[in-house]
């Protein structure tokens, strides 16, 4: 299985899971022009990342990704123990991770997508910061007496610690959201995680 990332994306995300597989898998690390180059649109035409190949097999898109990441190696437990219950809630924080915390960091990147006027932009990333901020609680306050999201170490881990890195760059206030504060540092002491930030030069 090969990925395809860039670092600090939320590509990242996958590469901490593959590395908590402890499965062979190789890297491929991508910057703007490169996702841009005919090889890589070729593989993934949106010029995003992540993409996949497993064999003959192309996949695109972050949340189905860690799915098939789970799925390929059930014995990392990614999805839970195996009950529908447990993917279930595993599959449940990962797409509050996709559909709501990464989606509202999106003006901070890019408000010119959002609003044409650019003196309107300082406020567009404030309103942004603020929406983040909310969505991120919810996370906190699902940590509190827990480890992970999920209540045991998921695919959506990952996926949070890279958008936690995110907020951390775009002047979110986190201060009292100390659930997270907690998960993140735990995150940072993990082996594979800092071995997958390592290979990205993000350590």
């Amino acid at each position: 299985m090969k990925l395809y990332t860039k670092p600090g994306a939320c590509s990242t995300a996958d590469h901490i899971a593959l590395q908590w597989t402890g499965q062979p898998f190789s890297v491929e690390i991508l910057d703007k022009e490169s996702m841009k180059a005919p090889a890589y649109l070729a593989i993934n035409p949106t010029g995003a990342v992540p993409a996949i190949v497993d064999g003959d097999f192309v996949l695109t898109q972050n949340a189905a990704i860690l799915g098939y990441i789970a799925d390929t190696y059930p014995e990392a437990g990614l999805a839970g123990d195996g009950s529908a219950r447990q993917r279930g809630e595993a599959s449940r924080w990962l797409a509050y991770v996709n559909s709501d915390v990464h989606p509202a960091f999106k003006p901070l990147f890019g408000p010119a997508n959002f609003i044409g006027d650019e003196a309107q932009y300082d406020a567009v990333k404030e309103t942004a910061r603020k929406r983040v901020r909310a969505v991120l609680e919810i996370a906190d306050r699902q940590l509190a007496g827990k480890q992970w999201l999920a209540g045991f170490r998921s695919f959506a881990d990952p996926y949070l610690y890279i958008t936690l890195r995110w907020a951390d760059g775009v002047g979110i206030d986190m201060r009292g959201l100390d659930n997270l504060a907690a998960f993140k540092a735990r995150m940072e002491a993990d082996p594979a995680v800092q071995k997958a930030l390592k290979v990205e030069g993000l350590a």
